[in-house]
Parts: structure tokens; C-alpha cells; sequence
């Protein structure tokens, strides 16, 4: 029996769409962490006080995430940029999300669990499963927050999604840049790199 608890993929439902629902705190979230609710393998993120279920961390997402994260332009910031990745991000008392990658001024590094969007430089996801959700909802929800930049790196089709210039209604400037061109965000114009210059299988 706890063989299969363990391998069980947490049930989700849409009954309740569009009907008032009880809305989940910052405090209370991390206290059903603690109490166990949640297992180990469970992604889930706390957006605007509901529980969200991620998709599962394929092979492909963690080979990506693994090679941009060692990428020489990545392993060479300049010593006042720093980089979280798959950061516990607590960005209000009814969200908490777990991005990829975050890069922030370095100064903030002490407050980086509670770092506030308009102060992230540049937000990654690494999107295989889930590249509809983090190019639409993550994409509306990131431009809500602030985060002035954003990136949806794509997996299954190596590409870059980029957003820039956020407001409530979403990010006015959006384009994707195939594996074969540079990227490099607005406000860390010393990170130049090329998607297709990682060692992934395609």
C-alpha cells in the first residue's frame, strides 16, 4: 500500500470552476509542508492562495536545467549579479513559487526567499511538460508581479521564449529566439549565451 501512495500522482479537479473556494496563506501552505501534506516528488506552487500542481520534472527539464545552469556565460556573472535555482520563492503572503532560475543583484542576496519581482533581473523556466502553462498563465502571472524580464526556455524544440516590459494586462514585448541566436537580457548585458551551444539531446 505505500508503494503505491508513493508512486500516485496527486488527483486534481475543475469541479469547483468559477465557485468561491477557501483561500490557502503563505503561513498555512509551508505549515502542510511541514506537516507532511505534501511529499517529496510533489511540485506545488501557491498562486493568489490556491494549491497548483506542476508538471513532472522530466529528464529532458533536468538535463536542460542542469546544462544552462553550467554554462560558461551562467559560471561567469560579474560578482555584484547572483542566481538562484529552483528557489523556494515566498513573493506574497498568498504566493509561492519555485522558478528555475533567478537572477538579482547580489546585495540582496540575504533576501533572496522573499525578493521582490521588480527587483528579479531575469526569470527562467525550463519548460517541457508544462510549455503551454509557463508561456500563458506563468507568462500573465510573472508581468502581474513585475518581473521585468522572463524567459520560457523550450525543451522539446530548443528555443527561447522572451518577455519583456510587464504591466498588469501582461508583457508588451514578447519574441522567440531560435536555439541558434544569442541571448541576452536587457539588464544583464554581460550574459551572452546560445541554447544551441549546450551539450542536450535534442
Amino acid at each position: 500500500m505505500n508503494e503505491i501512495m508513493q508512486t500516485k500522482v496527486l488527483p486534481t479537479t475543475q469541479a469547483a470552476a468559477g465557485v468561491p473556494r477557501l483561500r490557502w496563506t503563505l503561513t498555512e501552505f509551508e505549515r502542510l509542508a511541514e506537516l507532511g501534506f505534501f511529499r517529496e516528488e510533489d511540485h506545488i506552487e501557491l498562486i493568489g492562495g490556491e494549491l497548483v500542481p506542476l508538471a513532472p520534472k522530466t529528464v529532458r527539464h533536468e538535463v536542460m536545467r542542469g546544462e544552462f545552469g553550467n554554462c560558461r556565460p551562467m559560471r561567469g556573472l560579474p560578482k555584484d549579479l547572483g542566481t538562484a535555482v529552483a528557489l523556494g520563492w515566498r513573493v506574497s503572503e498568498d504566493t509561492y513559487l519555485e522558478p528555475d532560475f533567478l537572477c538579482y543583484p547580489e546585495a540582496r542576496k540575504r533576501d533572496i526567499p522573499w525578493l521582490p519581482p521588480t527587483e528579479v533581473l531575469l526569470a527562467i523556466e525550463i519548460a517541457d511538460l508544462s510549455l503551454e502553462f509557463d508561456t500563458t498563465f506563468k507568462a500573465k502571472l510573472y508581468a502581474t508581479l513585475g518581473v521585468r524580464e522572463y524567459w520560457v526556455v523550450n525543451v522539446v524544440s530548443p528555443a527561447t521564449h522572451v518577455y519583456c516590459n510587464p504591466s498588469a494586462g501582461g508583457y508588451a514585448e514578447a519574441r522567440t529566439v531560435p536555439a541558434s541566436e544569442p541571448l541576452t537580457p536587457l539588464l544583464v548585458p554581460s550574459f551572452v549565451m546560445r541554447l544551441a551551444d549546450l551539450r542536450i539531446e535534442k
